[in-house]
């Protein structure tokens, strides 16, 4: 007999405005730039990616570019301190 286990999708557990402030605070710690990316990403999934890049004043192609594993975006794309739009709607 085989043991199957699903698989997790943190998106789904990002429902709730403080836990999407620690979730990113935690990546923001981590030394590869990738995890906060990463992060980022898996909020604007599960704030719904149209949503949030609509509120960046982003198109949505734009916003997966940006926060795509590797990509090196502009710091005022995804700079929390800056008070840019993304992270406000992120969060």
């Amino acid at each position: 007999m085989t043991v199957g286990f699903a698989t997790f999708n943190v998106a789904d557990y990002l429902d709730d405005d403080e836990v999407i402030a620690e979730y990113l605070a935690a990546a923001a710690e981590d030394s590869n730039p990738d995890v906060l990316l990463a992060a980022l990403a898996e909020v604007a999934k599960a704030r719904g990616v149209a949503q949030v890049a609509a509120a960046a004043g982003l198109g949505r192609e734009s916003l997966y570019k940006a926060l795509a594993p590797g990509s090196h975006p502009r710091f005022e794309t995804i700079s929390v301190n800056g008070g840019d739009k993304l992270c406000q709607m992120a969060v």
